[in-house]
């Protein structure tokens, strides 16, 4: 029961990926038919809560706001904040034997 928390881990990665490609993916199509757009900041929140490989992906796969500056190097910035994150992150676990 103490290591199913893991499992929560994946589950949340690929729902607040799914979210994030999905809310670029309607703001490109809200772009092209001059509607109502989602704010460059919720896209931003969205990768800041972890969306952020959906958010790179999106961003050539959909080739939306690929030229948007500073939007670009926020998105940037927040990707490697959390990749060095995760990194921390494995090698504390690691040193404390959780993972081994």
């Amino acid at each position: 029961m103490d290591k199913l928390w893991w499992l929560a881990v994946p589950i949340y990665m690929f729902l607040i990926n799914s979210i994030t490609y999905l809310a670029f993916w309607i703001d490109k199509e809200r772009a092209e038919m001059r509607l109502y757009r989602i704010s460059e900041d919720r896209l931003l929140l969205l990768a800041m809560l972890g969306g952020s490989p959906a958010a790179m992906f999106a961003r050539q796969h959909l080739r939306h706001k690929t030229r948007k500056q500073p939007f670009g190097m926020l998105l940037l910035r927040i990707l490697g904040i959390q990749t060095s994150a995760a990194i921390w992150l494995a090698i504390k676990l690691t040193k404390t034997g959780i993972w081994r």
